[in-house]
């Protein structure tokens, strides 16, 4: 089975995870700059088989668009384009961000380590796709 990437887009920062070649298992990348991100997926497609894109598409709570969700639309568009042979995905991205930074106190690290955004996007990337991999697809 080809492998799944996950996008956590941002401004500045986009932080990439991958699954598996079963599906089961969400590993974080890294953490690239957003412009090089076209670019640093291409490098990750060399390295290894994905047929899916999954896009953290970012919402409020009450479901209405934030600041970035229309970049992130525009994004998704792109990658539709570029990426012809693979399945690009929007995925609702809410509390992933919570959640990693939830995920860095639970495993004691400390308040330093805690304050890397970079950190923050992978394991925000980590976190979406292993949601969509235990069954939210």
């Amino acid at each position: 089975m080809k492998r799944i990437i996950a996008i956590d887009y941002g401004k500045k920062r986009t932080g990439l995870a991958i699954s598996d070649p079963l599906r089961m298992l969400a590993t974080g990348i890294k953490t690239v700059d957003t412009e090089k991100l076209v670019w640093e997926l291409k490098q990750v497609f060399r390295e290894h088989e994905v047929d899916t894109i999954l896009m953290g598409h970012p919402k409020n709570l009450d479901g209405t668009a934030t600041d970035i969700t229309e970049k992130v639309e525009k994004m998704h568009s792109q990658l539709q384009k570029l990426f012809v042979d693979k399945q690009v995905l929007l995925w609702d991205e809410r509390y992933t961000s919570k959640m990693a930074f939830q995920a860095m106190i639970d495993s004691g690290l400390k308040k330093k380590a805690r304050q890397n955004k970079a950190l923050i996007d992978e394991m925000s990337a980590r976190i979406l796709l292993q949601g969509y991999l235990d069954g939210g697809r």
